[in-house]
């Protein structure tokens, strides 16, 4: 912990203040955050001006993810001493520890300019560096793809890439050898709302990797198979990084362009292989994203006659089968999670129990979680008051991503006006409001979603003429009878968001938060 930031000439403390801070520091060494923070508290209402007791505190709540109140800490440390090199070293760690490679940049060259001799500023802004300006370092074909293909991918997922984290992915004439293990630094804070969804998660999946024994104690497995649901963009990939990042556990994402080979027996021996390394570093969590198109139904058409792709996808789901049975029978540390935006396309037998039996729906955000959205995607950008209540209603109807897209295209308005005429702004609500009515922009991506999956979950009535006679005739959806029941929450959501009346309501609402609110 640094207990000068910058190293500036230190003011006089109030010496009781110094005492609580100094209690501060004793109880973040034995690890007691949230009392060093009650300590940091007080130092600073003693003495408001104490530059140390603001950056100790930023430390701790960096430490504990409470992000916002780390950065507001830092502002403070930097108002009191424009020169410190400390501050907005941390502000950089906190934006790279969340993916921000830019912003990481921004504050690693500050703390090196603020002190040209910073030794770990230098080495950040190195490895900041190395990570922006990745290029191809293999040929295409090899199965591991570009240095910058699998930067994308890292931050995609949300990790950080270490030497000791993240092995070689290695793929030898369509046969998987070895694939990347990704260790998650996303924590469910860094999940804007979904609250049931992550105490299911808290409940089933981290405390089994985190407390073995007591799940032992219980006869409960040391495993599951669980399939997350829901439309595009609302976060399910984000939620299965939160998971590995609150249990620590490794993470194999599983992909079905790695997987499926044309061979005659390469499809089979790669899924066997991505199980078997998991097996050998348990715990583990096998990450298949859109597992729809993995574990498509057998028998369902989808071109290719008797061989070919058709013929390849349903070895991949037989032995998939295979695979998900041996983890039933020895579950032993091995998490296997599905992702798909359509479950009704996924063979039946593996959604039975000990399977994917267990599932649960990633919804679109609601009022208050559009709110948290635009705080949380506005959080690193210089931004003037934004109302976040009258963005949320603007956007009703809006996925997390495309929240996260509006605040992104905003963003671009006052860099192209600093770009251009070389004085700074900050992020304001004309920005995204412009943003929100430019008629390029797409809007919601769940409007076209959710009419394109009506038909294939909803039964409808069709008229046709018979031997002269008018006939209704139902054509029934995708679903059976089960799956209506299982998915129950998703066909209800699904006919709420295209019935006529929420489609205009949709409509009004928005129309009423960009132009009159």
């Amino acid at each position: 912990m640094a207990d000068n930031p910058g190293g500036q000439p230190k003011p006089v403390v109030d010496p009781v203040a110094k005492e609580h801070w100094k209690k501060g520091n004793s109880l973040f060494e034995e690890s007691k955050f949230e009392d060093a923070v009650n300590e940091y508290n007080e130092a600073i209402r003693i003495d408001n001006k104490y530059a140390d007791a603001y950056f100790n505190r930023a430390l701790t709540q960096r430490i504990l993810h409470n992000y916002d109140a780390a950065r507001k800490d830092l502002e403070a440390v930097m108002e009191l001493q424009p020169k410190s090199a400390d501050a907005p070293l941390l502000i950089g760690d906190m934006a790279e520890s969340q993916n921000d490679l830019l912003g990481a940049r921004f504050w690693y060259e500050k703390s090196l300019a603020n002190n040209p001799s910073y030794v770990e500023a230098k080495n950040r802004l190195e490895h900041i560096d190395s990570l922006i300006h990745m290029e191809s370092s293999k040929p295409t074909g090899t199965g591991t793809g570009s240095a910058k293909t699998q930067q994308i991918e890292l931050e995609k997922y949300g990790t950080s890439k270490k030497a000791d984290q993240v092995s070689e992915t290695k793929i030898e004439e369509g046969q998987i050898k070895s694939l990347a293990f990704y260790k998650s630094n996303v924590k469910f804070d860094q999940v804007v709302g979904l609250d049931k969804v992550k105490n299911y998660l808290q409940e089933n999946v981290v405390l089994a990797i985190q407390k073995p024994d007591l799940f032992k104690k219980y006869g409960k497995k040391l495993g599951v198979g669980l399939l997350l649901y829901g439309p595009p963009g609302t976060g399910k990939t984000h939620v299965v990084n939160a998971i590995a990042g609150e249990s620590g556990a490794n993470v194999i994402i599983a992909r079905i362009n790695q997987i499926i080979d044309m061979y005659t027996g390469n499809t089979e021996k790669n899924l066997h292989a991505v199980f078997e390394q998991a097996r050998k570093n348990t715990p583990c969590i096998i990450f298949f994203d859109e597992l729809d198109a993995l574990g498509v139904k057998r028998g369902g058409g989808g071109g290719g006659g008797d061989g070919g792709e058709s013929s390849a996808m349903r070895l991949a789901v037989n032995q998939l089968l295979v695979e998900m049975n041996g983890v039933e029978a020895n579950p032993e540390g091995i998490f296997v999670i599905g992702a798909t935006n359509q479950p009704w396309d996924i063979d039946p037998a593996l959604k039975r129990s000990g399977r994917f039996g267990d599932s649960t729906y990633v919804p679109p955000p609601k009022y208050k979680d559009r709110k948290g959205l635009f705080e949380f995607y506005t959080r690193n950008k210089p931004r003037a008051n934004l109302n976040f209540d009258r963005l949320a209603r603007a956007t009703m109807g809006f996925s997390p991503a495309d929240i996260e897209r509006v605040c992104d295209k905003a963003a671009m308005r006052p860099l192209l006006h600093e770009h251009t005429t070389k004085k700074s702004r900050k992020l304001t609500m004309h920005d995204m409001m412009a943003t929100l009515k430019d008629k390029d922009f797409s809007g919601s991506s769940l409007d076209e979603w959710y009419s394109m999956v009506k038909k294939d979950v909803i039964s409808k009535t069709e008229t046709q003429i018979v031997d002269g006679k008018k006939q209704e005739i139902v054509k029934e959806g995708k679903l059976d009878a089960q799956e209506k029941v299982l998915y129950k929450v998703m066909v209800k959501d699904i006919k709420k968001n295209t019935s006529p009346m929420k489609t205009r309501v949709k409509k009004f609402i928005r129309w009423w938060a960009l132009n009159v609110f």
